[in-house]
């Protein structure tokens, strides 16, 4: 389950989250902020697992694939990586689907930085998105597909690009 709070203006994208799960059996529970810039570039990720003994992370990144530590020290491994996925959330999906726009039958293949959750393990994933139908007032779908693992999902999302339904993992609840 998540409860994501999302601030959208002139100046980018900030979300704040808290999901809590089960990974193989074991619950977790993280808060998560994303920054981004108006182009849906990140420019900051801090994922915490919460618990006895809280763990954190924060990587800064300059929307051009060049990533920092939260002490400002370079990670190479994650050169030319320009999204982020936190592997506990959907939303990470709808940064790539709003900044790559892509028009039906088109596809592109990413770099991303993939934090592992609960454990915060981050590393380099290659992963396509293939836009099915365009965002449009209804909503669009897009085919998501982890280049490095092989899993795939089909991916309605809403007319501001958050998904909807993630087969077997998530499925949003109506507001209200």
């Amino acid at each position: 389950m998540e409860s994501l709070h999302l601030i959208e203006d002139a100046a980018g994208v900030s979300a704040e989250s808290v999901v809590i799960g089960s990974v193989d059996g074991e619950p977790f529970r993280v808060r998560y902020e994303i920054e981004c810039d108006r182009n849906h570039r990140v420019q900051r990720v801090n994922v915490t697992a919460l618990g006895r003994e809280s763990t954190s992370i924060t990587l800064r990144a300059d929307g051009s694939g060049n990533w920092t530590d939260g002490r400002g020290r370079e990670v190479p491994s994650l050169d030319g990586c320009i999204d982020v996925d936190v592997s506990a959330t959907p939303f990470s999906n709808t940064l790539p689907i709003r900044r790559l726009e892509l028009d039906r039958n088109e596809s592109a293949e990413i770099r991303v930085a993939y934090v592992s959750v609960p454990d915060l393990r981050v590393k380099a994933a290659s992963q396509r998105y293939t836009c099915l139908d365009p965002i449009d007032g209804d909503g669009g779908r897009y085919r998501y597909e982890n280049t490095s693992s092989g899993f795939t999902a089909e991916l309605p999302v809403d007319r501001d690009g958050l998904v909807i339904d993630y087969p077997e993992l998530f499925d949003r609840v109506p507001a209200g």
